[in-house]
């Protein structure tokens, strides 16, 4: 993660820019249209905020953002001022730590090795009630190493689409929309996703 760590740093807010050119608006409406009135969001792996948060804050939704970089977590602070936002470390969460009615994590999952997607999607499940959503892109091929990210040295680590919807429905979901989705020069497996049971069981 150092390595992720540095290229995000080294981008700063160079990176809102991409991010927006990833078009990721869309699905975020999706997610959007399945939320009760008020309701509270985590934001995993967040960046600078925009557009993810800014359009759930101005909804009229509660929403917290973590993200490993201190830089977009500044950033995120001054763009989206309505929401909260630390900076965390994604793997250092624990299950039943946040109690959300909705969850994203967008461009983030593959940061972290594919080993743990798994348990990391249990985690986000322990967060949600029954019925709640989640919207998470993920890998839309297998793939483990170091590449380039917008001219910067970084690493991924992701599963093919096959296993990407095993661990999430394994998880307690029901994958309710799936989309592949090419912005910006990258693709990306989007899922919407619904939690279906109350307490899938937790990879040790």
């Amino acid at each position: 993660m150092k390595q992720v760590l540095a290229a995000y740093e080294r981008l700063g807010k160079k990176y809102l820019d991409y991010r927006q050119a990833l078009k990721s608006d869309t699905y975020v409406k999706m997610f959007l249209r399945q939320l009760g009135k008020n309701s509270s969001v985590l934001d995993v792996g967040c960046g600078a905020g925009s557009p993810v948060d800014d359009i759930l804050t101005k909804a009229g939704h509660q929403v917290v953002g973590i993200d490993l970089s201190p830089s977009l977590i500044k950033v995120a602070r001054k763009l989206v001022p309505a929401a909260s936002y630390q900076v965390f470390d994604m793997r250092n969460l624990s299950p039943s730590e946040y109690e959300v009615d909705g969850l994203v994590c967008l461009y983030a999952i593959f940061h972290i090795p594919r080993s743990d997607h798994k348990k990391m999607i249990e985690t986000f499940a322990s967060f949600l009630p029954v019925g709640g959503w989640m919207l998470i892109s993920m890998g839309d091929r297998a793939y483990e190493g170091e590449h380039e990210m917008y001219g910067v040295a970084s690493y991924s680590s992701q599963w093919g689409s096959v296993e990407n919807r095993r661990i999430v429905e394994s998880a307690g979901f029901r994958i309710q929309h799936e989309e592949f989705a090419t912005s910006n020069g990258e693709r990306h497996q989007m899922l919407l996703a619904q939690k279906l049971n109350p307490k899938p069981r937790l990879t040790i």
